[in-house]
């Protein structure tokens, strides 16, 4: 078993998210990637908790995880989206933060 914490990942494509995420002028997102380990009810759980999703919008994003693979949970700053990838970290989630990219 590996008992090191994940890195932060910057990424190279979020062009599947960007429809569904809060695009923000300072140029980062934070994406959640699906994972074999962790609960559905307790992704959402997170997404709750430290986002302040509220319940729907937290199960939405937990169901982009499950089916798509991946979601934009926030969108801001570099440093606060490595800060808020770090944060999943500590929840056992798989967060990485990547440019965002503006739709034509």
């Amino acid at each position: 078993m590996n008992n090191q914490e994940p890195e932060t990942i910057v990424s190279g494509d979020v062009r599947a998210d960007v429809e569904n995420s809060a695009l923000s002028a300072s140029g980062w997102v934070t994406v959640i990637h699906n994972d074999p380990v962790n609960l559905m009810s307790y992704v959402q759980w997170v997404f709750e908790s430290y986002f302040g999703m509220s319940p729907e919008i937290a199960r939405k994003k937990m169901l982009q995880v499950h089916h798509r693979g991946r979601s934009v949970v926030a969108a801001g700053g570099r440093e606060q989206m490595e800060k808020d990838a770090q944060a999943m970290h500590g929840f056992g989630l798989w967060a990485t933060i990547e440019p965002e990219i503006s739709a034509p």
